[in-house]
């Protein structure tokens, strides 16, 4: 694949002020934090769907409605709050968005039906997006431009200790204990990440030049369209399989409950492992990194659904499913190479495209069981959405490919 290099739009539009190695590392260990929580409450209902089902005398396939209606608050969310705050301090925007992701997961806790815990599932997805699209661009404005996927990374890498530490526990507490320690647990997390970024994260200046308009100027750029619908369509598979992992570990590989928060670990083993290295790699040639994670992602997929059965095999898939996180970094700053001055909303709508893949992995999973194929399909619905994105990956290079050769025969017959 041949790298296209980024124009020098991409550049983010406002930089933190010099700030000491030490102040960089508690900013972004604050920031980390919440995307620890965030992905905590995230993935750890997966593991307790089957809870859910009892407490609330639905079916499990329902109790996944709970899932889709996060999602589908993350991808409300996202571009309405970074619209709504472009004209905002970052670190009041972060403050903000973190105070109410604790406030939802507390009352999640408390919800006393079903409806309303999908009620407060929607309204604690809402500040999800908008709160790591404003984080990345705080990482990256720390660092210099070579070292952004890392720094966006190190961020993540909140997102993927929740699935190797924090969900785990917190589906094993849930199941010892109760579903709703997990949400309280998380809705305390919330709360810590408040003080930490009130702390830590100095007092920024409001963006100049930067409004509502401005923002949505992201909406009229091609690439930026393609670049989510890579996302959106080409990880419904990790969902799909995450969202029924609990039945998958026990009623396809024949397992005890009790491995479901193991096989978790494994899935964040994973998610780390390719956090670390991809974000390194992402920043030597980004396009190439989300090609080929694509690739491999979709022999892994269908591999699952032939051999999920055999719990070895289960186990190996979902640490390679875990390792194409390396794609979440990689899409994060390919955004912002392409929204221009609209960083804000660009970045936010990276989180919303992943949930628009959570929403379907979640209903293309939920059909595909419903139409008696089974939750070892699960792989099978997934590779077919990664071909999807692959698709969608390779209309964005040749367009790219396409402007870059118009832009430079234009420049040659200027001269």
């Amino acid at each position: 694949m041949t790298e296209l290099r980024i124009p020098a739009e991409a550049a983010p539009s406002s930089r933190q002020p010099a700030l000491s190695a030490l102040t960089v590392t508690l900013i972004i260990v604050a920031l980390a934090v919440g995307s620890f929580g965030i992905g905590t409450g995230e993935f750890a209902i997966m593991g307790l769907l089957p809870d859910v089902a009892t407490t609330f005398d639905v079916t499990n396939a329902q109790a996944g409605y709970v899932i889709s209606a996060y999602a589908f608050g993350v991808v409300v969310g996202a571009p309405v709050l970074a619209v709504l705050g472009a004209r905002f301090r970052r670190r009041d925007l972060l403050l903000a968005f973190m105070a109410v992701f604790a406030i939802g997961n507390l009352a999640s806790a408390l919800a006393p039906t079903f409806e309303s815990f999908i009620l407060m599932r929607f309204l604690t997805g809402l500040p999800h997006g908008a709160y790591f699209g404003v984080a990345a661009l705080v990482a990256a404005s720390m660092v210099p431009a070579n070292r952004r996927t890392q720094s966006v990374g190190k961020v993540m890498l909140g997102l993927t200790l929740a699935t190797l530490i924090g969900t785990p526990l917190a589906a094993f507490f849930g199941q010892m204990l109760d579903w709703q320690f997990m949400f309280a647990a998380v809705g305390v997390t919330g709360a810590l990440t408040v003080i930490l970024i009130a702390v830590f994260l100095p007092r920024d200046e409001a963006p100049i030049g930067i409004n509502a308009l401005t923002e949505l100027e992201a909406l009229k750029r091609k690439q930026v369209w393609l670049t989510l619908g890579i996302a959106a369509t080409g990880f419904c598979g990790m969902f799909a399989v995450f969202t029924y992992i609990s039945p998958i570990v026990t009623e396809v590989a024949g397992l005890s409950l009790s491995m479901v928060p193991v096989i978790m670990v494994v899935f964040g083993s994973g998610m780390i492992v390719g956090n670390i290295f991809g974000a390194r790699l992402a920043d030597l040639s980004l396009v190439r990194t989300i090609g080929w994670t694509l690739s491999i992602y979709f022999i892994v997929l269908v591999t699952l659904s032939l051999t999920a059965h055999i719990p070895a095999m289960l186990f190996i898939c979902c640490f390679l499913i875990g390792c194409s996180f390396v794609v979440g970094p990689a899409l994060q700053t390919r955004l912002m190479d392409v929204a221009g001055n609209a960083q804000t909303l660009a970045a936010a709508l990276n989180h919303s495209a992943f949930n628009v893949a959570n929403a379907l992995g979640a209903l293309f999973g939920g059909l595909a069981i419903g139409h008696g194929y089974g939750y070892a399909s699960m792989g099978f619905v997934g590779a077919i959405m990664a071909v999807c994105g692959f698709a969608v990956f390779w209309i964005s290079v040749a367009i790219e490919r396409r402007d870059r050769n118009i832009a430079v025969l234009a420049a040659c017959a200027a001269e």
